[in-house]
This record gives C-alpha cells, structure tokens and sequence, in this order.
C-alpha cells in the first residue's frame, strides 16, 4: 500500500494565470478565490489570474498568491480522489504554512492572512537591507559551508543532491558565487529575488510574525507536517508558532525533510501548487518515488487518472 504525502510549492513557482483555468472550470475553484478576495479585502485572485507580473511577484502578492493556488489544488483533488488517504505533507518556506492549513493546524482565512502579513514583514526587511540570493550547482554541501564561511553568506536552502541556495548581502553573495566556482561548482547563478531570504537579514520579520500568530489559533496538525527547520514532524501547537517563526532566518532543510519521509515508508508525492520544481527535487533525491502534481487543469486530470 502506497503512503501518500502532500507538498506545497514556495515562492518563485508564481506565474501570471496560475489558477485561473482551474477557476473557469470548477466552480468550487472559483468560490475559493471569492472567499480568499473576501478575507484579504482586495482582489488576489485578479493578480493571480491577470498580473502584471511586477505586481505578482511582490512578495505581499506572491506569498499568498501561491499558497491559495495551492489550497485550491489541494481542494481539487480531495474532491476527484475523495478516497486518497494523505498521510503527510510538507512545503517549502511558505508552503509549509499551506502543509499546516492543509492538516487542519490552521484555518484557510488564517493561513491566507499569516502568509500575506509574513510576505509583507519579509518585503520591509529586504528594504531596509542589500541582499541577495544564489543558486549553487554541483557542489558538495560541506565544501558550499567553506565558501559560505569565507564569504560571510549562509545555506538558504538545502534542495536536493548538487543544487544548493546561498543567502546574505549582495555583494558578499558575489564574492561566495566566484569561490563556489574555483572549488568546483558546475553553475553559481545570482537569483532574481528582493532579498536574502532564509538569512540573518530577515531577522526584523521575525518579532512581527510571531506577533501575527499569536493572534490565530494553531491546533495539532491531523497527519505529520514536517518541518522546514529540523526536517522532522512539527510538535504541540506552541512548537508550531515557534518553527514558522525561527523558519524566517534559519536554512530550509528540503532533502533531509523529503529523506525524513522516505525514511518512513512513503513512496508517493504529490506537488501542489503552480510550477514543479519540488517534484524534480524530488525526482533527483529517490528515482523511484512516485512523483505527481496538480498545478492546472490539465495535470489535475492526469495525476486524477493515476490515482483513481
């Protein structure tokens, strides 16, 4: 019997028409996004479906951009696969708000305004900070942690065997790409982002967003939710609103968390939200796992196809 986990997408898989084909479609799509434009009190769903891409990629619009395209996938496909048993989910940086909504440790209207108000403290931090981030490809982790200790950066994210993301001020970000190609990288490309996300540089978000949940009720999550910091299942519901805040400053532990769940017997995963680039992480941390999505109507029906 396969084990089934759920993982939601981050920031960067946004792209100006995601859910609107869903949205067309199915009309419990749409009243998702109604309800969604309701709790916000501006029109989120326009942004998705229409842009301009400018606006779509602010941080304020993306974060919550992508976690509500995600949800809708998620509602989609509890609603064509009404018997899929999902055992765990996991999502990367602000997926790991929609994994948490998604097991019922918070509601939609409260996810959606968490994730809104952390894309908003993120996007004051970068404002007031010169940061950067990188892409490092093909190179061993521990001879990254060189380069990034020579340079003054830190590892945002740990995605997959050889693609790692560096984090910290801009120009220290080019000094940590040139080293990371004299030991040995295949590519080190600077990312087209507002800031050093998952660095220290972030550190001003933290207060306020630990002030943002302490208003919402956090309940135990119904199946494991691995967390992006210790790659492990997140605790008791204090722990919870601890880890989503330490989660803003601290590295994204992505194929630890993915080994944490192949380590337990799952062997399906299912990608939620637009873009899939978790699904190719994960293709390249275990071949044999199965790998599906739902980003759209048409991998709606075909993942649908191989699960019913």
């Amino acid at each position: 019997m396969s084990k089934t986990a759920l993982f939601f997408a981050g920031q960067g898989a946004q792209t100006v028409g995601m859910g609107k084909d869903l949205a067309g479609k199915f009309p419990s799509a749409k009243a998702w996004f109604d309800r969604a434009n309701a709790a916000l009190g501006y029109d989120l769903a326009a942004v998705c479906f229409n842009g301009p891409e400018p606006e779509l990629t602010k941080t304020e619009n993306a974060q919550p951009g992508i976690f509500l395209v995600s949800w809708v996938a998620f509602q989609l496909l509890k609603e064509h696969v009404p018997a899929l048993r999902i055992e765990a989910t996991a999502g990367l940086s602000l997926g790991e708000f929609t994994a948490l909504t998604a097991a019922g440790a918070m509601s939609f209207e409260d996810g959606l305004r968490i994730v809104r108000q952390r894309g908003r403290f993120m996007q004051e931090a970068c404002d007031v900070t010169q940061g950067g981030m990188a892409a490092v490809i093909g190179l061993d982790e521990a001879l990254m942690r060189e380069a990034c200790a020579e340079a003054g950066v830190v590892l945002a994210n740990l995605n997959c065997p050889g693609q790692l993301v560096i984090s910290g001020e801009a120009d220290k970000i080019a000094k940590a790409v040139e080293l990371a190609k004299t030991k040995g990288a295949k590519r080190a490309i600077a990312l087209p982002v507002a800031g050093a996300y998952h660095s220290p540089l972030m550190a001003s978000a933290r207060p306020k967003l630990q002030a943002e949940l302490a208003k919402i009720k956090i309940s135990p999550p119904a199946v494991p939710v691995i967390s992006n910091v210790t790659a492990q299942a997140h605790g008791a519901p204090s722990e919870v609103a601890a880890r989503l805040v330490e989660q803003v400053t601290s590295s994204v532990l992505w194929e630890k968390s993915m080994r944490t769940l192949l380590a337990q017997g799952f062997t399906r995963f299912i990608e939620l939200g637009p873009g899939t680039a978790l699904s190719g992480f994960m293709k390249r941390i275990d071949k044999n796992a199965q790998v599906l999505n739902v980003a759209d109507v048409a991998s709606l029906e075909a993942t649908v196809k191989m699960l019913v």
